[in-house]
């Protein structure tokens, strides 16, 4: 009888409609289960009495907690698939939705496509291009089990200083919102008559999106990051919020809230920006899930109230909280405010109606583990070329030869003999950046690719004697005459958030003087890797040839040498301006006083037939 009774419930009816079955699964959850789908905790602390007991609604990996060192797609399926059946094993049986910060491909794992980091997407002005690596993206991302990136990052860029500056697409509002179109890559693409902000995955080979994070976290002060965006709620709403209207418009299913503050009102806490204009105003009917360990930096010091920065978050309207570890008092904290009173149960009904529908939209109870049918697919030689592609297209030339007559690039890859030089022409954790592997990036081979240095030498041949040097000998520089000429890849160091603020902003390792050095002896291509434009000393830009700006191109360096040989032209524009001293900054391209190096936009060709 029992069976019979519970095979009725209309939540486990695939063929009801979605508000539903979101409605009859609301109506049977106990407290403790409506806690517990809003709470999100690591998997390090994942055990299958904790997710079973606690009922807890997501499980996410933070960047580098993976299941093994260099864990395969399959090793994290199988660990993500066990979580998922200790939910399965709960009272109702509600799906985890599992999370990772798979923001430049499904970076957390070995083997994976890296494509460049958001900063060089905006460059390709693509957005055909940047939905395709959505597309791509979300297989490598399922085929591990996982249901849920934290991407994209839609800010608005404000002052390069910023850590995060690499995961803007640019300083430019409407080039934010065009390269949005990643969410529809990932998500799939809503048909014309689904409704407006409501969530939306196409199937199995799609992956919940999620805009981040709301709202102003490009335009802080100097640049620092997790600090205060001061300005009018016009400008925030032209600028910041601009982006969000194109991603709900294409049915983002989650939002991330902002570290930030506005004019010093904590963004975690802003029930006007997160409850008013997010849900009210621009309709978003996905849920809103809080930054990790979000909810503490309510008060100061961070954390010192925790109970009430959980009220105050939740009633600002915090859906589903990455605790990720004190879930224990989180969800303590949570039981005592709702039985008091302080938080409303219209207000916790209301998180986990969010969270349900999301979890329906996204097929977790028909298919709540991973399909091994897409292991295939991660790496594979289709998603390569497309981010040697996204390469190709987001470099930026920024000087072609000393004169407009003469054009250094392309190079001659029938060249005798060639001089590689710099720390980042042989590193793939160089070239790939933050958010690869670990939060902040590693350097080394820490994938699989191919590195700028690699390509050169596969593109020119036996013919070519390539000479490489991390760093420039006395004796090779003495011996320049036999050099054809000399290509030196320079830059920042992987990094990540507050790690990568940089009031300074100078090439690390000796950049410029070691550009310097080549270039009075050798004719010379700069190849700059980072994730901003960094000052260019006026000996760099009149010694040299030749300068590019690659940003973090990821994994596929091959994409470098089919433009610098000339298989193809460059493409790339600018999605930032470059300055010309740190003093300047931040710079605005519709100001009178604006007077950068290189404008926004700037982008030259290499004028070959």
């Amino acid at each position: 009888m029992a069976e019979t009774e519970e095979s009725s419930w209309v939540y486990k009816n695939r063929d009801a409609p979605v508000e539903a079955r979101v409605k009859d699964l609301l109506s049977r959850m106990t407290l403790p289960e409506k806690i517990g789908q809003m709470t999100q905790i690591e998997r390090s602390v994942a055990s299958p009495q904790v997710i079973t007991n606690s009922f807890i609604g997501s499980v996410q990996s933070g960047a580098g907690s993976w299941p093994l060192e260099d864990a395969k797609s399959s090793d994290w399926a199988d660990m993500i698939d066990g979580f998922q059946r200790s939910a399965l094993a709960s009272r109702l049986g509600i799906p985890i939705i599992y999370g990772t910060d798979a923001v430049h491909g499904n970076n957390n794992v070995y083997g994976a496509t890296v494509f460049p980091h958001n900063i060089g997407l905006g460059a390709t002005r693509d957005a055909d291009l940047v939905k395709r690596i959505g597309a791509a993206t979300a297989l490598e991302i399922r085929a591990s089990g996982v249901h849920w990136t934290f991407a994209p990052c839609v800010a608005v860029l404000g002052d390069p200083r910023w850590g995060r500056c690499y995961e803007s697409y640019s300083e430019a509002a409407k080039i934010v919102c065009e390269m949005s179109l990643l969410i529809s890559g990932l998500q799939g693409e809503p048909p014309e008559e689904h409704p407006y902000g409501y969530p939306f995955l196409a199937g199995r080979n799609n992956v919940i999106a999620c805009a981040k994070h709301f709202v102003g976290d490009g335009g802080t002060e100097k640049g620092l990051s997790e600090g205060n965006t001061i300005t009018s709620y016009e400008d925030l709403e032209k600028i910041h919020v601009a982006p969000y209207l194109n991603c709900i418009a294409q049915g983002v299913s989650t939002v991330m809230a902002s570290f930030s503050s506005w004019n010093g009102s904590r963004l975690h806490s802003d029930y006007f920006l997160l409850t008013e204009v997010l849900k009210q105003k621009l309709g978003f009917k996905g849920f809103l899930v809080s930054d990790w360990d979000g909810l503490e930096t309510i008060s100061e010091p961070e954390g010192s109230n925790y109970r009430n920065c959980v009220k105050l978050g939740i009633n600002a309207g915090i859906d589903m909280v990455m605790v990720p570890f004190k879930y224990e008092q989180f969800i303590q904290d949570m039981t005592d405010l709702v039985e008091s009173g302080e938080i409303p149960m219209a207000r916790v009904n209301d998180a986990v109606e969010r969270i349900l529908r999301v979890k329906f939209v996204a097929g977790l109870f028909e298919h709540p583990l991973a399909d091994r049918s897409l292991l295939g697919t991660v790496g594979c030689k289709e998603h390569r070329e497309v981010a040697r592609e996204a390469v190709r297209k987001s470099l930026v030339l920024l000087k072609n030869g000393k004169n407009a007559d003469t054009p250094f690039l392309p190079l001659d890859r029938n060249a005798k003999r060639i001089l590689v030089v710099g720390m980042h022409a042989n590193d793939l954790g160089n070239q790939c950046g933050g958010w690869t592997k670990i939060k902040s990036g590693q350097s080394g081979r820490i994938t699989i690719g191919t590195t700028l240095l690699d390509s050169i030498k596969a593109a020119v041949g036996d013919k070519t004697e390539v000479i490489f040097e991390k760093t420039p000998t006395k004796e090779t520089l003495a011996s320049s005459d036999g050099f054809s000429y000399a290509i030196v890849a320079v830059g920042e160091p992987p990094y990540a958030e507050m790690k990568g603020d940089n009031s300074e902003l100078t090439i690390p390792f000796n950049g410029n003087n070691i550009i310097t050095a080549v270039a009075e002896k050798i004719p010379t291509l700069v190849i700059l890797f980072s994730g901003r434009p960094m000052v260019l000393e006026p000996t760099v830009l009149e010694k040299t040839e030749a300068l590019v700006a690659a940003w973090f191109p990821g994994t596929e360096g091959q994409g470098m040498s089919d433009v610098i040989f000339g298989d193809y032209d460059f493409k790339g524009k600018l999605p930032v301006s470059w300055f010309k001293r740190v003093d300047q900054l931040p710079l605005n391209a519709e100001a009178n006083s604006y007077d950068p190096l290189f404008p926004l936009g700037f982008g030259l060709t290499s004028n070959f037939g």
